[in-house]
């Protein structure tokens, strides 16, 4: 598979790395992926996996083989930058540094991360436990290439990162001292209130998003439909298409120029089959063959 052209989709899904971390390439080649996010590491434990040069160099050879490009990591789901909990924040900033270093290791350009929660805190203490933890990583950051991307959030319990404000407000303190941007989730901005069902919802949402954050700091999407209702403040994912977003929205999506040249992740419940029928027929959508 050759390397895509600069004017290809680049979109894919998260994949396994179930018997190996190059693996998951592999798995991305065979659905038609330009690109893929994983997990470099159990993503439910504390404990991280120590990266080897044999599964670094494996990595490193199965990716120039397969010519995906604009890998992405997701962090741990047990990482709470926010934390007010002592215990928990120095858990959560010592396996976000392992996770980085990983991201590092393998040359891998976006790490994605949720912002943080307030578990009974005020929000804006959590924004700022959130900017205290990021900044303490400039060392590091400074030792690799790879950029931080927070996740646009669903709102669920204390979970920050659901409004605009919240992601422009980290980015504010933080943008001159480490690389970061925005993964922006259709579905959990979709269900915290940003109607993306229309190509005038898409724009007006855009707009919000350049006020608030600024464009310039737009990295990813991760594209999925929504089972539950425009701000719901509920995060379930749907298939695209059936779920309460639509196709119109993904439309948007891959063909409109403030859109389509950014990386996009499926994190579709169907699987494999599921991912390799959307990728497709997104491509399709975007003027390519699939």
């Amino acid at each position: 598979m050759s390397t895509p052209k600069s004017s290809e989709l680049i979109i894919g899904a998260h994949t396994s790395t179930s018997g190996g971390l190059h693996k998951a390439l592999l798995e991305g080649q065979q659905i038609g992926a330009t690109t893929i996010q994983i997990f470099t590491s159990n993503q439910r434990q504390w404990k991280g996996r120590i990266l080897t040069p044999e599964i670094i160099a494996l990595w490193q050879e199965t990716l120039k083989e397969t010519g995906l490009k604009k890998i992405m990591s997701h962090d741990s789901y047990l990482i709470n930058l926010g934390s007010p909990n002592e215990e928990a924040l120095t858990k959560s900033r010592q396996s976000f540094v392992e996770e980085l270093t990983r991201c590092q290791q393998l040359d891998i350009p976006y790490l994605n991360f949720h912002p943080g929660a307030a578990v009974g805190s005020e929000p804006q203490e959590c924004l700022d436990r959130i900017v205290e933890s990021l900044l303490t990583l400039e060392l590091l950051c400074a030792k690799g290439t790879t950029r931080l991307l927070l996740e646009s959030t669903a709102g669920q319990g204390t979970a920050v990162g659901y409004r605009f404000e919240h992601l422009g407000y980290i980015i504010d303190k933080v943008k001159d001292k480490i690389p970061i941007g925005v993964c922006i989730d259709t579905c959990h901005s979709f269900v915290a209130g940003y109607d993306i069902r229309t190509s005038e919802a898409w724009e007006n949402t855009l707009l919000q998003f350049d006020q608030l954050v600024g464009l310039n700091h737009l990295y990813a999407f991760h594209v999925n439909d929504s089972l539950k209702d425009l701000g719901s403040r509920v995060d379930r994912h749907a298939e695209l298409g059936k779920g309460k977003i639509g196709w119109p929205a993904f439309h948007f999506l891959v063909t409109n120029e403030k859109t389509r040249h950014l990386p996009m992740y499926l994190e579709t419940p169907g699987g494999l089959a599921c991912w390799q029928t959307e990728i497709a027929e997104l491509k399709n959508i975007a003027g390519q063959s699939s």
